[in-house]
């Protein structure tokens, strides 16, 4: 596991206590493997984070999302990376740009359920949700394999993309919407 207790309790310790939410969701067969595919050497967590610039948040889009549909950048710890650390780096690699972090605001845990060929398969998933602050950068974003396009969107737009996520049929969409649902009430912008 790449985020362990330790790890956790250090960071609750630098940037306060986050509130807890679990969340349980649906998804297809084709998501339930890409969420499968993306847990390589026991991997089961994402760091989120809302960063603020100009009183906007920086926002990306994946390469499948529908035109109009962005969401906080996010990603994954390296095997032995301090947590800051690997939080500033996915934050250079998909946005493009030097942060600084502010808050813990959320730690959630999500199922996410699959039923195919009569059988049912859960798998646990855990976000860690920060708020951080645009220190320097361009947002040219190196990982053009991942990312789309970044840009700047106001909390208002949020509502836009959770509801273009809530109205779509994919359950990982559905987790973005409730992240966002939540954390709008946690940024202090």
């Amino acid at each position: 596991m790449y985020v362990t207790e330790e790890m956790v309790t250090g960071m609750i310790d630098r940037f306060g206590k986050p509130q807890r939410e679990s969340f349980r969701f649906a998804v297809t067969g084709e998501e339930f493997d890409r969420i499968k595919g993306s847990q390589k050497h026991g991997r089961s967590h994402d760091a989120t984070f809302y960063v603020i610039h100009k009183g906007q948040i920086v926002v990306i889009a994946k390469h499948f999302y529908p035109p109009g549909l962005y969401r906080a950048p996010s990603g994954g710890l390296q095997p032995d990376e301090p947590f800051e650390d690997g939080i500033k780096r996915e934050a250079m690699e998909e946005t493009g740009c030097e942060i600084a972090v502010d808050k813990y605001l959320l730690r959630t845990d999500a199922t996410f359920v699959c039923t195919r060929d009569n059988e049912t398969v859960e798998n646990k998933w855990y976000s860690h949700v920060f708020q951080a602050r645009y220190v320097s950068g361009d947002f040219n974003f190196t990982d053009k394999h991942e990312i789309r396009e970044v840009r700047l969107a106001t909390l208002d737009d949020f509502e836009t993309f959770s509801a273009m996520m809530r109205e779509s049929n994919v359950g990982g969409f559905h987790y973005r919407a409730a992240l966002h649902d939540t954390i709008k009430g946690l940024l202090k912008i």
